[in-house]
């Protein structure tokens, strides 16, 4: 049997909702740049020049996979989880957050190669690094709103008995 929680659904489906729509622009994003390291072509940035640089680079693959293969998966497992989570699915937020919180690190470590390793930067991998951000305030939010849903409840519920 499912407890209360689970049955009410999530206090703020809506930032669930918004996390998948986020997730969904950052998997066209890394479907893009997978793409384009597979078929050898240049990346279209526009407000920066130093995408060639960033996406020929030796952080741009692990071995023989892009690292934009990886972000193709983790932008769907993100999506996935978004939109469970909105339909109430506990394990879904708890595995959001922990997905999230990796996709985080990993794109800290990027942006540091980018600036001080490599001194230039893709606007693709900018962009799936303001998502990530995104989607890390979100469902940092959303743990924020559902503990304080949980404070009020207990208040409730002493104040009742």
């Amino acid at each position: 049997m499912k407890d209360n929680q689970t049955m009410r659904g999530p206090r703020s489906p809506w930032l669930f909702a918004l996390a998948a729509l986020l997730s969904l622009g950052g998997l066209a994003d890394s479907i893009y740049l997978t793409v384009t390291h597979l078929t050898g072509e240049n990346a279209a940035c526009f407000a920066s020049s130093g995408c060639s640089e960033v996406l020929s680079s030796a952080y741009a693959s692990l071995g023989e996979i892009p690292l934009a293969a990886l972000g193709v998966l983790g932008y769907f497992a993100a999506f996935s989880c978004s939109v469970l989570a909105a339909f109430g699915y506990p394990r879904a937020r708890i595995f959001l957050s922990g997905l999230v919180a990796g996709m985080l690190a990993a794109t800290l470590w990027l942006l540091y190669v980018q600036a001080f390793v490599l001194h230039a930067f893709c606007d693709f991998c900018l962009i799936s690094a303001a998502l990530t951000l995104s989607l890390s305030v979100i469902v940092g939010a959303s743990h924020f709103i559902e503990k304080r849903h949980r404070k009020a409840a207990e208040g409730t519920a002493r104040v009742s008995s």
